[in-house]
């Protein structure tokens, strides 16, 4: 099937480029409760899938809002007000979403009954549920993405600063067509071949946001709610390289500034890992593992996340950076 999308003058001035927390959020779960995973990811949903069982996310408000294949909730994915959105700021505009617009969605779904009372009770009365469906959103990050997010976030920010030079040298039209396989600019129209997405101007307002997803492949998803301008979620360049191996060329170097434990902690922490794991790996106490943590995370070099009564540490960009030159 082939839907598409035509342009004026002034819908191509209003196209734009964001980097989307919730975009990432229902990407990654969609391809969660999918089997089996994609080959790119598996290394990522191996880490995180026990994680979210024990959460018991796997049946929670998510479980019944974005289902494995087909459409998911639109109010999922609020259109972000600038380029780079804060999860927060999209959670907000969660819980404000419409009742109408969350009883429209639940329609679209067709997963009512199947789905279960947390559909209902959201159905019901979605003033009262779209708070907790936001904390668990929350609860999800910490667990599957937050440990991550310096990796993701890199690679969609490159991609969004490659095509903004690929409009400014070549302009929209061709940025468009490279998007993706399945979208191709045609005569002042973007056309789509997808059997489960669509674009219409019709459903949607002017102007078009591109939102790089680093788990959105090997699909685009679209989102068409009028007034709000559509959506489409594409692979971002690089997505696979974000679970690669990270090599330590520079290790010696940075040894000589940090210190040999807390190097080896780094390059340890290519995986997110808790002080007892990290203690374990790299042959030293648990106490003096915490105390490097401490150090290198004032440092801005690592990050800590919980997930549930364990804390898990995770390498920052600059990290990355210092043992990759």
């Amino acid at each position: 099937m082939e839907s598409g999308l035509s342009f004026s003058a002034a819908d191509l001035a209003q196209t734009r480029f964001a980097v989307s927390p919730m975009w990432e959020v229902v990407t990654s779960y969609r391809l969660l409760a999918r089997r089996p995973d994609s080959a790119p990811h598996r290394r990522w949903s191996d880490q995180v899938r026990p994680r979210i069982s024990r959460a018991g996310i796997d049946r929670g408000w998510l479980a019944a809002l974005v289902p494995a294949h087909g459409y998911l909730a639109d109010f999922l994915n609020p259109t972000p007000a600038g380029p780079f959105p804060t999860l927060g700021a999209e959670l907000d505009a969660i819980r404000r979403t419409p009742a109408d617009q969350v009883r429209d969605d639940l329609g679209r779904l067709g997963r009512e009954a199947e789905a279960g009372v947390r559909a209902r009770l959201l159905y019901d009365d979605p003033a009262a549920a779209l708070p907790k469906v936001a904390d668990e959103i929350e609860t999800y990050w910490e667990l599957a993405l937050a440990p991550y997010w310096a990796r993701i976030q890199q690679v969609l920010e490159a991609d969004v600063f490659h095509r903004a030079r690929q409009v400014a040298e070549h302009g929209s039209a061709r940025v468009l067509s490279e998007l993706h396989e399945t979208v191709r600019w045609d005569d002042g129209t973007l056309r789509l071949v997808r059997r489960h997405c669509s674009l219409s101007r019709d459903q949607a307002g002017s102007g078009l946001l591109l939102v790089p997803s680093v788990f959105a492949w090997p699909q685009v998803l679209t989102r068409s709610v009028h007034p709000d301008p559509p959506q489409l979620a594409y692979p971002a360049r690089g997505f696979g390289a974000v679970w690669e191996t990270r090599t330590a060329d520079a290790t010696d170097a940075v040894a000589a500034v940090l210190g040999r434990s807390r190097t080896l902690l780094l390059t340890e922490l290519d995986t997110p890992a808790s002080t007892t794991q990290l203690a374990t790996q790299c042959g030293l106490s648990a106490a003096g593992v915490s105390q490097h943590l401490i150090a290198l995370r004032n440092a801005g070099l690592v990050t800590a996340h919980r997930s549930g009564r364990s804390v898990l540490y995770a390498r920052t960009t600059v990290a990355d950076q210092l043992l990759n030159p």
